[in-house]
């Protein structure tokens, strides 16, 4: 029987054999090691984030910089945002524009800083309204402090509280005697429900005991249509709108209503100095504010600016000229607001004032 010849085997025939047995480990491998590379890129994206964000800060600024305005042109606050803007931009170097969008008391332009990019960009110049009062006066505003980066104090107005020329006072003393003489008959006007004037209104019938109906108004305008018309006895201006009405003898000044006398108008006393109202201290305050988030260099780079503008002598003449003090550059605005809204609260709370 002749020999069957039994053919070769290929030389590759076990290694693919085994190559084949070898591939659902070798696929497992290679899975394990996309996911590796997966993890590693997705722990560095958080760092390149934040070296992104720590190299634009460093560039920081970089564009023209908007500081919104939540008031029509003209104003204190668009005064002051404007003054600011000027020595700002010649500071940093860029182009500081001014975006005025108004409504709702300040609160529509507030609220679009509040919800913008933290990144220096967009910044608000607002008055103590829309940053520390609007909260605790109305459901409608739903942005807090806590939504912002406090930069800089920049400055206040004081108030006045004024008397028409039918009332028949002369001084606080005056009117403290006519008031309580007379309890429940007076009244006294401020430009609106809620506005920093109506809290002085009520900060002077809570330290003076006194008994008197608000009248609000719709804005200043006639509310000094009224009191130069003798059709109410009282009123609370900002001292730099009232002030030409009282030079002019128009209107009688009874007393401003910060703890001391204003540089503006030095011949009016303070309210605070009678012994009733030593504890009144209230005014219109403009602040510079951020986004919450803000980067603490591009924050310092504002601050630093900005307490080199305060103590720049063509700023504080313009300021000076419009009615305001400037703010010390030392102030801490994070202390100074926790500060203010801790004394609007309780006024509020006290008066139950609501709209």
């Amino acid at each position: 029987m002749p020999h069957r010849h039994t053919p070769p085997v290929p030389a590759c025939a076990t290694p693919r054999r085994h190559a084949e047995a070898a591939s659902p480990a070798r696929r497992l491998g290679l899975r394990a090691a996309v996911a590796a590379l997966a993890t590693a890129t997705a722990a560095l994206a958080p760092l390149q984030g934040a070296q992104a964000q720590q190299d634009a800060a460093a560039a920081y600024p970089a564009k023209p910089i908007t500081i919104v305005v939540g008031y029509p042109p003209g104003g204190s606050t668009d005064l002051t945002a404007r003054t600011l803007a000027t020595e700002l931009s010649t500071r940093l170097g860029v182009p500081v524009v001014i975006e005025n969008i108004g409504g709702a008391g300040g609160a529509i332009g507030a609220q679009k800083v509040a919800s913008s990019a933290p990144d220096g960009y967009t910044l608000l110049v607002g008055a103590s309204n829309e940053i520390a009062i609007n909260r605790l006066v109305t459901k409608k505003v739903k942005y807090d402090v806590k939504d912002f980066t406090a930069l800089a104090l920049i400055g206040s107005q004081p108030l006045v509280l004024v008397a028409s020329t039918g009332a028949g006072v002369k001084s606080a003393a005056d009117f403290v005697q006519r008031v309580r003489s007379q309890p429940g008959k007076a009244s006294y006007g401020s430009s609106g429900v809620g506005t920093a004037l109506h809290l002085a209104g009520e900060m002077v019938k809570e330290q003076g005991q006194l008994f008197m109906t608000h009248i609000p108004y719709r804005g200043v305008a006639p509310l000094a249509n009224d009191l130069l018309g003798n059709n109410i006895e009282y009123g609370v201006f900002v001292l730099s709108s009232g002030l030409p009405h009282i030079r002019s003898g128009k209107l009688v000044a009874l007393g401003t209503t910060e703890a001391r006398r204003s540089a503006v108008a030095p011949e009016i006393p303070a309210l605070a100095e009678l012994p009733q109202f030593k504890n009144v201290d209230i005014g219109v305050w403009f602040a510079l504010m951020g986004p919450a988030g803000l980067p603490r260099p591009v924050a310092e780079r504002l601050r630093r600016a900005t307490r080199e503008a305060l103590q720049s002598p063509d700023f504080r003449r313009k300021m000076e000229a419009s009615g305001s003090t400037v703010a010390p550059p030392t102030v801490d605005p994070d202390a100074f607001l926790a500060s203010e809204v801790a004394k609007y609260r309780k006024i509020v709370e006290f008066a139950r004032i609501e709209e």
